[in-house]
């Protein structure tokens, strides 16, 4: 039995792995298979470029950095199986954990299975992802792809317009695509958006595709009122739609907020259960950055070695 099996890959899933393993507790890493369509190591290894990652001034790729953590997790001893968990029993300690070829189990469990950005699904999205398109713009807004070029943000709440706003410090204009004639934002963010000159609403607006060559060039909208479509100039565009935390898995046992979020106990990574801990964008829809995710990997790890001490089976 372990002291601690992980679930997850990412940046939170390897920091409390690292400071598991360097506290002499028997840790196991399952990072999965393509979970939720993404590869070992979560959504870091579809982004081309980090530039924001202490430690790294000359910055990388997002599949070199966690490949950097995953090795430094190998270094500490950490066993690591590249299979997706299925499902969790936390009816009672020692937990279980199932994959598709073995079940183990642990005297805690930490939850750092991240979260999904929605997509439009429009029919050329694939091959201009992370080609223009990005789920993130305090993550891609500032590289130089993005400066000083036309600028699409599809959404219309707080997050949408949060992201519009950091934008217009880089692009030359910015383009808000809203399928209606009014923001699900609040008073004071709609307020701050449109005094903003480089900010242009596009109401009643939705887009069909995005095209270009190498990388994106354009976007293809229409409104929805007039039925008339065009074509937008955009070097980059920007998904402000939500995201889908990954807990199906664990079939209601913890505690969720309404989208799907693991509740944890404020300043804390403890979830509804003893000994089972949550870390990374599973648990945070406000910051969703590779270094605050790291940090709540740490948190997770103190929070359950301490645990460890003071409940031993």
């Amino acid at each position: 039995m372990n002291d601690i099996i992980i679930v997850g890959s990412g940046p939170a899933g390897h920091t409390a792995a690292i400071y598991s393993a360097r506290a002499g507790l028997d840790t196991t890493l399952f990072e999965g298979w393509m979970a939720g369509g993404i590869a070992p190591g979560g959504q870091l290894t579809t982004t081309n470029e980090i530039e924001n990652f202490p430690g790294f001034p000359e910055g990388m790729t997002g599949p070199e950095l966690m490949a950097t953590i995953r090795k430094q997790s190998v270094g500490q001893g950490v066993e690591i199986f590249t299979e997706t968990v299925e499902s969790v029993d936390l009816s009672k300690r020692p937990f279980k954990v199932k994959t598709p070829s073995r079940e183990m189990e642990a005297s805690a469990i930490i939850i750092a299975t991240g979260a999904i950005a929605r997509r439009m699904g429009v029919p050329n999205e694939d091959k201009f992802w992370q080609k223009g398109i990005s789920a993130c713009a305090v993550c891609d807004g500032a590289l130089p792809l993005f400066r000083n070029q036309p600028l699409v943000v599809i959404g219309g709440g707080d997050t949408a317009m949060e992201e519009a706003m950091h934008l217009s410090k880089f692009g030359s204009m910015v383009y808000v695509v809203h399928r209606r004639d009014e923001l699900r934002a609040s008073k004071a963010m709609q307020e701050r958006v449109l005094a903003n000159e480089k900010i242009t609403i596009l109401w009643n607006t939705v887009m069909l595709d995005v095209g270009g060559s190498e990388v994106l060039e354009h976007v293809v909208l229409k409104n929805v009122k007039t039925g008339e479509e065009f074509k937008q100039d955009a070097k980059g565009l920007f998904y402000a739609i939500g995201h889908n935390p990954n807990t199906v898995f664990l079939d209601d046992q913890l505690d969720l907020d309404e989208t799907g979020y693991i509740l944890t106990k404020p300043g804390t990574t403890n979830t509804s259960i003893p000994g089972v801990f949550a870390a990374g964008d599973v648990q945070d829809k406000v910051y969703r950055q590779a270094v605050t995710s790291a940090g709540t990997g740490c948190m997770a790890s103190l929070d359950a070695e301490k645990y460890l001490g003071e409940n031993p089976l």
